[in-house]
């Protein structure tokens, strides 16, 4: 017999929670969750109330018995739980779209996971982060970690440095991937084998096997299906590009491959307030109305507009693996210990990893080629002094960290960004 699972999720206000409590109710057969604690702050007391009660609906027209508590006390939350998953969103929507405005304002890429905005929003969350490892370590040692809250490699790497935690970072990234090809190739995920490189957000496909038959080809060719994300503007990779890159980009690439389009359609956005933060506000408000319905009694389709579709299916796989020690390959955000050859050992890395109940081994990259290599240490760099800046509060190491990234063309830029973000920012970052 299984012993009962606690998880406890905190950010459970997210309007993501449904569709994890979807996987936790459809898996409970194998899982055992006998409790699912949802914890947020006091500023997101409203959403918690609403998620909680969609919960309860949710559990009883399943007919499962898990036990929902929805708490303001993390403490109580961690306690003794088997696993603990982030979704937190310090300063919530409004503080994602000033990082946004913010950057577009100054005319570089408004983005909530890379560039100054993603700087801004790592700044914010890694002392809080922190702060919740440490009452995992007194009272859930055991406890596997799962971290969605973005930038999520960033974040991970925090954690990696500076705490004894079990994390695992994870995105819904790779299993859109699986999905797409899955789908264009008309086989079953199982079907679907692909090879990456990178860290989060910033990934690489060096090959993809569809039954054991590379098919990398096609998609470099312009044979294959597209395969965008969908809150990902598609502006189509040249083929050519892609022929010389012998690699497929993640959406996120458009940034840094793309960069011009790219802003030219963020300003424009910008002059009509309606940037991608003014979007999720938008679908956000929507999201919470159907959640507040007593009718509505499972998860909505609406939320995959949110953008994170998927993920949850991402955790509930990782979280099964672990728990049955399946041995099964993830794609998720680990220690490098020598996987990626040209990154230090001690920064996190996205790539494919042997799941067991004990441990995560990253399956080894070794060297990349330069025109993947020279982008990928620069955007680890930048990461690095990030992850240093947020913990220390060192404000040279912040403009270094914003001078270092791609996406911001010089110091004056940096500091002028890094002054006007320090300065709205100010309640959240006590470490300046």
């Amino acid at each position: 017999m299984m012993k009962p699972v606690k998880m406890a999720v905190i950010g459970g206000g997210s309007s993501y929670t449904p569709e994890l409590l979807e996987g936790i109710i459809n898996n409970q057969d194998v899982l055992h969750v006998s409790e699912v604690w949802l914890v947020d702050t006091a500023e997101g007391k409203e959403k918690l109330a609403i998620i909680e009660n969609l919960a309860r609906r949710m559990v009883q027209k399943a007919n499962r018995r898990i036990k929902i508590v929805a708490t303001l006390d993390r403490r109580d939350a961690i306690k003794d739980a088997s696993y603990v998953i982030s979704q937190i969103r310090v300063g919530q929507l409004n503080m994602r779209r000033n990082d946004e405005y913010i950057s577009i304002k100054h005319g570089v890429i408004g983005q909530e996971t890379t560039g100054a905005g993603g700087f801004m929003k790592a700044l914010r969350t890694i002392p809080v982060m922190l702060d919740i490892c440490r009452d995992i370590e007194e009272l859930a040692p055991d406890a596997w970690l799962l971290n969605f809250t973005n930038p999520a490699g960033v974040i991970t790497e925090a954690i990696l440095k500076h705490s004894n935690v079990k994390v695992v970072g994870l995105c819904n990234n790779p299993i859109n991937f699986y999905k797409k090809f899955a789908a264009a190739y008309n086989v079953d995920m199982e079907d679907v084998s692909i090879n990456f490189t990178g860290i989060n957000h910033l990934i690489w496909i060096t090959d993809l096997y569809i039954k054991g038959q590379s098919k990398l080809e096609d998609v470099l060719t312009g044979k294959s299906e597209t395969y965008e994300a969908k809150n990902i503007p598609s502006f189509g990779w040249d083929t050519s590009f892609l022929q010389s890159l012998r690699a497929i980009p993640c959406g996120y690439h458009k940034y840094y491959y793309q960069t011009d389009q790219i802003l030219k359609k963020q300003l424009d956005q910008f002059k009509n307030n309606e940037t991608r933060a003014d979007k999720v506000q938008k679908v956000e408000k929507e999201l919470f109305e159907i959640y507040k319905d007593p009718n509505v009694q499972e998860k909505p389709d609406a939320l995959e507009q949110r953008g994170g579709a998927y993920y949850s299916e991402a955790a509930i796989n990782l979280i099964k693996s672990i728990h049955l020690n399946t041995k099964k390959v993830h794609t998720l955000n680990v220690r490098n210990n020598g996987t990626i050859t040209c990154l230090p050992d001690d920064v996190s890395i996205e790539v494919n990893c042997v799941v067991e109940s004990h441990q995560i081994t990253p399956l080894q990259v070794g060297s990349v080629p330069p025109q993947i290599r020279g982008l990928l240490q620069n955007v680890k760099a930048y990461e690095e002094l990030t992850v240093a800046a947020a913990v220390s509060g060192d404000r040279g190491m912040a403009l270094q960290a914003l001078t270092l990234h791609p996406l911001i063309p010089s110091s004056d830029r940096a500091n002028r960004i890094l002054d006007e973000m320090l300065e709205v920012n100010r309640q959240y970052l006590p470490q300046f």
